[in-house]
């Protein structure tokens, strides 16, 4: 079986790392649009056109199963393409941990891009699963475009600004942008000591493969990687291979016509 993971960057390697460990015989599709990125300043109608263009892409290259690990297509794209492909393909979106980290903490910090930072989403979101916590947004400027680029230098000042931007109270962190998690490491050493961090990668990939379950299909596959780049057969962008989750990913490749990682 295969399962396709959109995204405009390197934000759908975690949770494809997730899929790879949990259940290594699926075959992977993994969509970029490094052409189209970034997706969050971009208007929603060119969102929802990306997005949906792309999983039908996808499913037309034989993936059963679609996955939007990106909070922008989520929350912008996700009911375009579940009406799109309709009831036999199952569609899972993305939403940040903010529910299990405000029923365990009662200061919590959403570290996201800024323009996620500033939307209605956000702000519906704290409001619905914030379960009367103190919750404040951190807008981390730069720092998903610095991941796509493998820039250290960048990434480094970045998660450094952000940590200057966290208020002293917070013993929680959630991760709102799904690039984040691949600096993780990164954030826990220049966070205080006793902060959590929380990002929703694996259980995406949990819910990922309860829908894949339900089906009742065979599953079964060689477990290879395919990958789409604009739409293009192509591969993982070197600065895949900064992080662990990308190197965890450089396996035999399938192809998409004659695509192959290097």
């Amino acid at each position: 079986m295969t399962v396709a993971l959109i995204d405009s960057g390197l934000g759908l390697l975690p949770t494809s790392a997730w899929l790879r460990r949990l259940r290594p015989e699926l075959d992977l599709l993994l969509s970029m649009d490094p052409d189209g990125a970034p997706w969050g300043p971009k208007p929603a109608q060119w969102v929802v056109d990306r997005v949906v263009a792309a999983a039908d892409r996808a499913v037309g290259l034989g993936a059963e199963v679609v996955v939007l690990p990106c909070n922008t297509a989520s929350v912008t794209a996700l009911d375009h393409v579940r009406t799109h492909l309709g009831d036999s393909i199952p569609v899972i979106g993305t939403v940040p941990a903010i529910k299990p980290a405000a029923a365990v903490s009662r200061s919590v910090a959403i570290w996201a891009t800024a323009a996620t930072t500033a939307s209605a989403y956000q702000a519906d979101l704290i409001a619905r699963f914030g379960n009367g916590s103190d919750v404040v947004g951190v807008a981390c400027h730069g720092l998903a475009d610095a991941i796509d680029l493998g820039d250290t230098d960048r990434i480094s000042a970045a998660v450094d600004a952000a940590v200057a931007g966290t208020p002293d109270s917070c013993d929680a962190v959630v991760l709102g942008c799904t690039h984040y998690p691949l600096v993780a490491d990164l954030i826990t050493e220049r966070l205080p000591a006793g902060v959590t961090l929380f990002d929703s990668a694996r259980a995406v990939a949990a819910q990922t493969l309860r829908r894949i379950d339900a089906l009742g299909r065979d599953v079964g596959g060689g477990g290879t990687v395919s990958v789409l780049v604009s739409g293009r057969p192509g591969a993982l962008p070197a600065s895949a291979g900064v992080y662990a989750d990308g190197r965890e990913l450089v396996v035999p490749v399938r192809g998409v016509e004659d695509s192959r990682m290097r």
